[in-house]
């Protein structure tokens, strides 16, 4: 059946189609490096949407921006820095680029992010242990903010700064305010299945000029300021090129809308689900959190669906060509990471056995919702 219609993906690059006129433009001035008036012009587009008091440099990955956060705080060969588990690879690895050992901590089930009772243990005991945690680093999973007031209290109350993962998030809020302005730093990501994209790219959202301007130094090779080649510190070629700020600035024309039309997908789901004993669709706790919904995702419980699990709802989208995937699978359960300590219980864990990320784009058809909602009745 799945060869005979088309693919619907669960998050596809959807253009707002004024993309073409900042790229073309950077062809015409002939601004083909990782520099130039989109570059400029797409960090100003961000601090506007996010707050004027924020400084922001774009770069070539959600990931780059957490590495160079962690250079910034000053992260070596030895620290420790405590890590979201339930998250993807991106938010650990560059724990692991700067040498230091990632001490990862469970979720909690309102939010599914970090849960601030499991953090304040790693700490203490890690502490204990002679290592204190250099950084924290929360996500904003799927676009759901995490409980930002309790995971700062934490943080403040043994004075280690928190790297904001955002990567999932843009457009989503914490009491009216931006995800991406709570850390010391934020990371946002702009890969080519996110709420808006560049193809490839991300930014680190930083508290001060002197910071960003760090930023831009490390990430274009931290080349001194001499006529020749010269580096006292070791950089890395992290810098957002102009063509791909350029298709920056046309999405964030089109940002706002997008989360509205992702948050529409989430409300389709909700309203299938409704009447369907067993699965609950992920949704915000309370009024102070206003997620995009980047993904919509569902947990599938089969002692209340006559058995049907999350792997069978899976399978059965498969065969109508509808794309859904499994959620995080932590990273304390992950062969590369599973020797690293881990706080907390087994929320993250339950919530991989069980859950799915259903299809979300902000440029899904009623002719797919309609096949969607075929597929999901037809097996419950």
């Amino acid at each position: 059946m799945s060869s005979e219609l088309s693919k619907i993906w669960l998050s596809s690059p959807h253009m707002g189609g004024q993309e073409q006129e900042f790229v073309a433009k950077a062809f015409e001035e002939n601004w083909i490096a990782p520099l130039g008036p989109n570059v400029n012009g797409f960090e100003e587009d961000l601090q506007q949407y996010l707050g004027n008091d924020k400084h922001i440099g774009v770069l070539s990955s959600g990931t780059a921006a957490i590495h160079l956060a962690l250079v910034q705080l000053g992260v070596s060969r030895g620290d420790e820095v405590i890590c979201q588990s339930f998250t993807f690879c991106g938010s650990a690895n560059p724990i692991m680029y700067q040498g230091a050992t990632p001490i990862f901590v469970d979720s909690e089930i309102s939010t599914w992010n970090i849960c601030p009772k499991a953090l304040e243990e790693a700490i203490v005991d890690r502490i204990s242990k002679g290592k204190k945690p250099k950084a924290i680093i929360p996500v904003h999973l799927y676009g759901m903010p995490y409980k930002v007031d309790e995971v700062a209290a934490v943080a403040q109350k043994y004075s280690i700064p928190i790297i904001e993962d955002a990567a999932e998030s843009l457009g989503s809020t914490y009491k009216s305010r931006n995800c991406g302005t709570f850390g010391e730093f934020a990371a946002l990501s702009f890969n080519g299945n996110k709420i808006i994209t560049t193809s490839g790219g991300g930014a680190l959202v930083c508290h001060t000029k002197f910071a960003k301007d760090k930023t831009v130094f490390y990430s274009t090779q931290a080349r001194d300021a001499a006529p020749h080649y010269q580096h006292s510190e070791i950089g890395f070629n992290y810098r957002m090129s102009n063509i791909s700020a350029g298709i920056g600035r046309g999405q964030m024309k089109v940002l706002d809308e997008h989360v509205g039309l992702r948050r529409k997908m989430f409300h389709f789901y909700k309203s299938i689900f409704e009447t369907i004993e067993g699965v609950e669709v992920f949704t915000e706790p309370d009024d102070h959190f206003f997620s995009n919904h980047w993904l919509s995702a569902i947990t599938v419980h089969p002692e209340l669906t006559k058995g049907i699990s999350r792997e069978d709802l899976r399978l059965h989208l498969d065969q109508y060509n509808i794309e859904s995937r499994p959620l995080w699978k932590p990273m304390h359960l992950q062969p590369v990471f599973e020797k690293m300590p881990f706080y907390g219980g087994q929320v993250a864990e339950h919530l991989f056995e069980r859950g799915l990320c259903l299809p979300s784009g902000s440029n899904l058809s009623d002719e797919d919702r309609t096949r969607i909602k075929k597929a999901i009745l037809e097996i419950f």
